[in-house]
């Protein structure tokens, strides 16, 4: 879902029986939808929110049909990421349930991230033997070298206080006030935030750190 009010817009995952999961559909639609915002200069910021209880369950195990070759999807959740932090406008993360395995990711790509305090997060890939691979290069970044070998290895899921406290997000608060947090975020004055270029350097030393040179 996507839609525009007082120079912000908000794009909602919106397949809640799927728990939001980062299928073809819904990848290909989150990243046209972030296009879109990118392109309309009445948009100052973009808010990344969920229809449901999950905000993003990561893969999608349940899309591939065995014995049925895949298709090459429109866009990838690698496009999505790369869309997030190139961006020149702030993109903030409303994330209104779990996030888990490469939701984690979702999260922390965006600038600023808000959770409901009730939800859970973590790692849950690697309790079926997936390594976090692609969302380390944003993961790891906001990590303390202790806290993400405990994240990493665990799979364990973690409060929005504990995820707070290690970096992963920005806040960590009641469902009744994440909204009010989130707007006060979208409506700073973002009219004078720095040129792309400066952005884009600037997201460039924060990714490109010494655990993740290699991918930058």
């Amino acid at each position: 879902l996507y839609t525009v009010a007082a120079g912000v817009a908000t794009i909602t995952l919106n397949m809640p029986e799927r728990k939001n999961a980062l299928n073809d559909t819904l990848v290909t639609s989150l990243s046209l939808n972030l296009d879109r915002a990118l392109a309309d200069d009445g948009v100052r910021a973009i808010v990344l929110t969920n229809a449901g209880n999950t905000f993003c369950a990561g893969a999608d195990l349940k899309a591939a049909v065995p014995g049925v070759t895949p298709s090459t999807p429109q866009r990838t959740f690698l496009d999505v990421m790369n869309q997030i932090l190139d961006s020149p406008k702030p993109v903030i993360g409303r994330i209104d349930g779990h996030a888990t395995a490469g939701g984690v990711g979702l999260v922390a790509a965006c600038d600023l991230s808000v959770m409901r305090d009730d939800a859970k997060i973590g790692f849950t890939e690697v309790r079926i033997g997936v390594a976090p691979a692609v969302i380390s290069v944003v993961c790891l970044p906001k990590l303390r070298r202790a806290d993400a070998s405990e994240l990493f290895l665990a799979g364990d899921r973690i409060s929005p206080a504990r995820a707070a406290e290690v970096g992963l997000i920005n806040r960590a608060v009641p469902a009744a006030e994440i909204d009010a947090i989130v707007l006060t975020h979208a409506h700073i004055d973002h009219s004078g935030y720095v040129p792309l270029l400066s952005r884009q350097g600037f997201k460039g030393k924060v990714y490109c750190t010494e655990a993740t040179y290699e991918l930058c």
